[in-house]
């Protein structure tokens, strides 16, 4: 993670951490030479005044060597880099790192490094399976408090289905290790007979929880390095459905189903979702790819009990994914193709862009995303309603992007228009704005006025065209705008 300091009730990405123990002493010379520190010289994007860049800042972690000329970390140690330095112990070179393929929804990434001696002598870490509960766990890494490399351990306490700091939305298999946790260990390898079982990747502060700490488990790792042998990375697939389970009696006897323990009733379909047209409301889903849906929505997979989206999470584009179920009081089979990923990322964290907007007449028109929000402190609540109701309400049929006029930059020709402030899109000049590119190409055509009016507001605010000539550069050369819009 990046060395900083952050509220105490926050859920930190951090290291695992016991006691500092001599790694010369206590590990194996070969894991030993196959660990770097990572230092990352990051540059924050800046959402409050998105024509200028951002805050540099610092940060470090750990990675250790996946194959024999790569080396593997989380998502967060190199998110938005600029510079990225890898050092080994005993190794008084820095070796400089570039970001290969990245997952931000489940926190992994793979580096290169330009120089190729950097792997003289390492190798690569063997990748195992998942460990058993109340076993005991090594973490390899660089916590804070010292320069050399550590080694702490735990045991094994829980395996779960938990949500991934990182992007905020995202839940995915999870292992609980009962360790203290100290920031700088991130990306560090988890072993167990010397195979890796795991990525640390975050934990709670001390406020929260005592001795817990979370790792990144096997499958996961194997998806991502899966995913990415083709050149790219595509994302997990999502069934993009809502669930209920079955476990009051008197909804299996409405739903005509047997007194066996299983199947969960269909709830909703995402109209954005590879399910949609296949699957709908009060379907009764029995099994999944074969596996038997038990009433509370889990399958048994690999000897463990797993929510039902875990088998669709380790599906790849291009795959299918089988349900039997009942509908309307009939058995039936529906094969649903994994065409595409979600769509729809707002609500999570974004790492490695750029904001996008356009400024106009002094006033700042944005898409509405989570970055945008931890950035601004809204006050309209129809925009946090917009945010929160995105996916859930399906906003993104009418609205795929929000078009938030975020900000006002003072000059005459804007001076009475700050009611209008955090006010929502709706349409210029009679043509609906879906997207921000939308809401270009309406400023790009001729008129002699823009109208705009806005969600749930009646009163418009009107521009004229060559109000908004004069004061170009007037308000670029006062506020030190070099460019009016970003798109991309």
């Amino acid at each position: 993670m990046r060395t900083c300091s952050l509220p105490p009730l926050l859920v930190l990405a951090a290291c695992l951490f016991t006691q500092t123990i001599d790694v010369r002493a206590a590990a194996p010379s070969q894991i030993k030479k196959s660990l770097a520190r990572i230092s990352n010289t990051s540059q924050e994007p800046n959402y409050r005044q998105p024509w200028l860049a951002g805050v540099t800042g610092g940060g470090s972690g750990t990675g250790w060597v996946v194959s024999s000329n790569r080396i593997m970390t989380n998502a967060h140690v190199v998110s938005n880099a600029r510079f990225l330095t890898l050092e080994k112990e005993n190794d008084p070179k820095k070796y400089i790192a570039l970001v290969e393929h990245i997952a931000h929804d489940c926190d992994l990434a793979v580096l290169k490094v330009e120089d190729a001696s950097f792997f003289t002598g390492t190798v690569p870490l063997e990748i195992g399976d998942i460990p058993e509960i109340e076993t005991e766990v090594s973490v390899y890494g660089y916590p804070i408090g010292g320069e050399r490399l550590s080694v702490t351990r735990g045991v094994v306490s829980r395996i779960d289905f938990r949500s991934y700091v990182h992007s905020a939305i995202d839940s995915h298999l999870t292992i609980q290790i009962d360790a203290a946790i100290n920031p700088g260990n991130s990306g560090g390898p988890v072993l167990q007979n010397g195979k890796v079982v795991g990525v640390a990747f975050q934990g709670f502060s001390g406020d929260v929880a005592q001795n817990v700490g979370y790792m990144i488990p096997t499958p996961v790792i194997k998806r991502f390095l899966t995913d990415i042998a083709d050149g790219q990375y595509d994302r997990y697939m999502d069934l993009s459905i809502g669930v209920v389970n079955t476990l009051n009696p008197a909804l299996r006897k409405g739903l005509g189903l047997k007194d066996d323990d299983l199947g969960v009733m269909v709830a909703s379909v995402a109209s954005a979702g590879v399910c949609h047209g296949h699957l709908k409301p009060r379907d009764v889903i029995l099994s999944i790819d074969s596996l038997p849906v038990a009433s509370d929505g889990t399958v048994e997979l690999n000897g463990d009990r797993v929510q039902m989206a875990e088998v669709a999470e380790r599906k790849f584009r291009g795959e299918n994914i089988k349900f039997s179920l009942i509908r309307d009081g009939k058995p039936m089979d529906i094969t649903v193709p994994f065409s595409t990923s979600w769509p729809y990322t707002m609500q999570s964290n974004q790492f490695d862009v750029q904001p996008t907007y356009i400024l106009v007449g002094g006033l700042l028109f944005q898409p509405l995303s989570r970055n945008l929000i931890s950035s601004v402190q809204f006050q309209n609540l129809r925009i946090h309603y917009y945010f929160e109701a995105f996916t859930p309400r399906e906003i993104y049929k009418k609205h795929p992007e929000v078009i938030v006029l975020t900000g006002i930059l003072a000059d005459p020709i804007n001076t009475y228009l700050g009611d209008f402030k955090e006010a929502i899109v709706e349409e210029i000049n009679g043509a609906k704005i879906s997207t921000l590119r939308d809401m270009s190409e309406q400023l790009a055509k001729p008129s002699e006025f823009y109208e705009i009016r806005f969600v749930g507001n009646g009163r418009p605010l009107v521009l004229e065209k060559s109000a908004i000539e004069s004061a170009r550069e007037r308000i670029k050369t006062r506020y030190g705008v070099e460019q009016e819009q970003n798109l991309n």
